[in-house]
Parts: structure tokens; C-alpha cells; sequence
């Protein structure tokens, strides 16, 4: 209906779909099991718990190294005072902490579930707490790891995850040594990778490059299923997937129905 094409592979508990849009891998099937509108709520939401799990970090390095002035007095005053015994600068300690996140995560994957769960919820608050009291991180960049780390997982499809966790570093990092410009270099450079990809000949951010009109009523928002009468144009196909005016509505006067 959608004109992909899915792929049963022998002795793989998998199936693969394609071609694959990057907007598919923040939709959930509990989007099409609710409402419209609550289902384009948790989409948004999802779309910026991407956002903050990719830039947070960077934005905090880059302010505090970079903007000060950007930063609010109280709040500039606030990180003043929580680093002012950090040996580090903070473009170490974010790496430090992003990577001591990471290790945590993937060795809470790793061990057997009932002993993983409990490696990473005490790990991350023990070695978190100690290393704030030992003055080796401040408490407002534990913060921020944290909230990043927990946009990740905001994620429906876990795979997806990867990439970011994978670009984040080149982000902080350019963002620690050059500032805004780094940030903005960096992150144009991503985006420009992005605009080439392709998926078994299709754009991997369509169907917003190349822009199709008719096909944003599921990519960030749901629209109702009677909204979405046809295929999608990239799959080049013109037959409905609903019946005409499937809209629901009270019955008409004199149309014969007493109900």
C-alpha cells in the first residue's frame, strides 16, 4: 500500500523493508493504534527527544567554552560555581561522560537482564554521584549526559539509535574547539550527507527532499486514516487505499436512516 517491498531472509528473525526513509524509524506502531491527535503528539515528542539526544551536549560545550554571553546571568553564575574546582575543560569532561555512558549502556546490554539493569541504574548513580563529590565532573554536565542519554532511548526503533550516538562525538568535538562555527560546519556537513544518501534508488529524507505535499500526512504528524485516501506519490501509485468519504459524520436528513 505504501509501495515498499519487504524481505524474508532464511533463519533471520528479521524482515527487511524497503526502500527506508528516515522518518520511519521515529514512528511506532502505537501511533496507528490511537487517536490522530495523540498519535502526532508522541511523534513530535519523539522528534525532539532526537533533537535533544543529538545537539544538548554540543549546545552546553559550546556555550560554556564559547557564548557566555549567550547564557542567562543567574544560570552563567549557576555552572560558574559547579565548575569552579573541575581540573578539566569541558570539552574533556563531556567526552569523558559521554563515553562513560556509553560503556555503561552497552555493559547493561551485555550481562545476563535481572544483574544488567541493576549494572547500569547503580552504576550510573553511583559512579555519577562519586565522581560530583570527588570534584572530577560538574553536577549540571551529569544533568546533561543524562537527559541525552534518555532522549536516545526515546527512540522506537533501537538500530536508529546508533547513528546518533555515533555523530554526537564529531559534534561535541567540533563544537568544543570552534564554537558556534564548528557546531554549524559540523552539522551542515551531516546534513549534506544526509541529502545524498539513497535507499534502492530513493531519497533517504523523502518525501520532504524532494518535497511531496500530498505525502506529509504521515511523516511528522498523523493525519486521520480518511484523510489519507492515497497511495503515497513515491510509490508512483494512484489507487486508493480508503473508500471515498470515509469521514465520520452523522447521518444526513432524508437519507433513509433512522439510527
Amino acid at each position: 500500500m505504501e509501495g515498499r517491498v519487504a524481505i524474508f531472509v532464511d533463519n533471520s528473525p528479521f524482515v527487511l523493508v524497503v526502500p527506508t526513509y528516515f522518518w520511519q524509524f521515529l514512528q511506532a506502531s502505537d501511533d496507528y493504534y490511537s487517536r490522530y491527535m495523540s498519535g502526532t503528539f508522541f511523534r513530535l515528542i519523539r522528534y525532539i527527544a532526537f533533537v535533544i539526544s543529538l545537539t544538548l551536549s554540543s549546545f552546553y560545550v559550546m556555550l560554556v567554552s564559547f557564548h557566555q554571553e549567550m547564557i542567562p546571568t543567574p544560570l552563567a553564575v549557576t555552572i560558574a560555581s559547579g565548575r569552579e574546582v573541575i581540573p578539566f575543560p569541558v570539552l574533556l569532561e563531556a567526552v569523558v561522560m559521554e563515553i562513560a555512558f556509553e560503556l555503561m549502556r552497552e555493559a547493561g546490554l551485555r550481562m545476563p537482564k535481572p544483574v544488567g539493569q541493576a549494572v547500569s541504574i547503580v552504576g550510573s548513580l553511583i559512579i555519577g554521584q562519586a565522581a560530583v563529590q570527588a570534584g572530577l565532573v560538574s553536577p549540571l554536565m551529569v544533568i546533561v549526559v543524562a537527559v541525552t542519554g534518555i532522549s536516545s532511548f526515546a527512540i522506537p526503533n533501537y538500530a536508529a539509535s546508533f547513528s546518533i550516538r555515533l555523530i554526537r562525538f564529531p559534534l561535541l568535538i567540533a563544537s568544543g574547539t570552534l564554537g558556534l562555527l564548528g557546531f554549524a560546519t559540523m552539522f551542515a556537513l551531516l546534513a549534506i550527507h544526509a541529502f545524498t544518501i539513497r535507499s534502492f534508488g530513493e531519497s533517504y529524507l523523502a518525501p520532504a527532499t524532494p518535497f511531496q505535499p500530498s505525502d506529509q500526512k504521515d511523516s511528522m504528524i498523523r493525519m486521520p486514516w480518511w484523510k489519507m485516501e492515497r497511495q503515497p506519490q513515491l510509490a508512483e501509485g494512484v489507487e486508493s487505499r480508503v473508500g471515498k468519504h470515509q469521514r465520520p459524520e452523522p447521518p444526513k436528513k432524508g437519507s433513509g436512516n433512522n439510527q
